[in-house]
């Protein structure tokens, strides 16, 4: 289970082989260690015991600490977790031969087949109750698989010579991507185009936030993959960019974040932001859907896996195709 904390003052501790989690001196919840996945802090004011990191860093579960955007700012885990050194040369490595523009394109062809795939997912269900906005969506569909092909055929010997080329692509996929998806959003949100930093629309803050979500758990992959998380290829580097992280987490934005936030506005979900930020109620119930949406079962090489363990082995792929041992493939959640 993953235990989310997201109320100022509260202490997490041990007791015996359980954590507690106590609030105004008094135990409201105690958990046995060998039950916990990770221990996701979203709110200020948490405290934890020395005891408490000890035995997490030995039982092998990740302590998180996310602000009130969704930014993870710390990630606690231990050192010994991590793969060996030669991952982590192959790597810098890779950078500069074939090796880098493959792993490039697949993490750019992964992120636009997952957009066409949710797409698709989300047209199934208007092709009666609203042909309209059923022919747009295949309209959309039909453009995002043209760049699509246009992608898979690019070719060079080293990402500096094809990262214009990749990043030019995915970005018109992300374009009509979220243009068709302003079409399915209810009005009432008022969603009209994607916005990252300095958003303040409820929409864009939901993506945002659950963004930052998923992206502890790619960066916890990489790590326990035995990668260096900055250094990646699609995204260029720059000092105090996880680029790896930001390559591996374009497969997972639609089949985790997009297609959990989407399917629960059509219902009218009753989040909120206040003075521009997601509400304290609204971050914990967020987080909670994201993090059961990881347990949900995809194929994966012909096998059902949780997306949680998918995510885990396609950094473990990354480190095996670096190294030389198997060819790359992007994951494609199903429609």
């Amino acid at each position: 289970m993953d235990i989310i904390i997201s109320e100022f003052g509260n202490f997490l501790g041990k007791k015996s082989e359980r954590l507690t989690i106590k609030e105004n001196g008094k135990i409201k919840e105690e958990v046995p260690f060998f039950k916990v996945n990770q221990v996701l802090i979203t709110s200020n004011g948490v405290s934890l015991s020395s005891d408490v990191i000890k035995e997490c860093a030995t039982a092998g579960i990740p302590l998180t600490f996310v602000s009130s955007d969704g930014k993870p700012y710390a990630i606690m885990q231990s050192p010994h977790l991590q793969g060996t050194v030669l991952t982590r040369r192959e790597q810098i490595l890779a950078y500069n031969d074939r090796r880098g523009f493959e792993l490039a394109k697949q993490f750019a062809a992964g992120k636009i087949a997952n957009q066409i795939n949710l797409l698709k997912y989300i047209s199934k269900y208007r092709k009666i109750a609203n042909p309209d906005v059923y022919e747009l969506l295949w309209s959309s569909i039909s453009k995002v698989e043209d760049l699509k092909k246009a992608l898979e055929k690019l070719d060079g010997d080293s990402i500096e010579d094809r990262r214009e080329n990749i990043l030019n692509l995915e970005g018109r996929s992300a374009s009509i991507y979220w243009d068709s998806i302003a079409k399915v959003i209810p009005p009432d949100y008022g969603f009209s185009k994607r916005e990252k930093r300095g958003a303040t629309d409820i929409v864009n803050s939901l993506l945002n936030y659950g963004y930052g979500i998923l992206y502890s758990q790619i960066a916890i992959a990489i790590a326990l993959a035995g990668l260096d998380p900055y250094a990646g290829f699609l995204h260029a580097d720059r000092s105090g960019k996880p680029s790896l992280v930001l390559d591996l987490i374009e497969e997972f934005r639609q089949p985790v974040v997009d297609r959990t936030i989407i399917g629960m506005l059509g219902k009218s979900a009753d989040w909120k932001v206040v003075d521009g930020k997601l509400d304290d109620r609204t971050r914990k119930d967020l987080a909670r859907r994201i993090l059961d949406r990881l347990e949900a079962r995809e194929t994966y090489e012909r096998k059902k896996f949780t997306l949680r363990t998918i995510i885990q082995r396609q950094a473990r792929s990354v480190s095996s195709f670096v190294r030389g041992e198997r060819k790359y493939k992007p994951f494609v959640a199903g429609w």
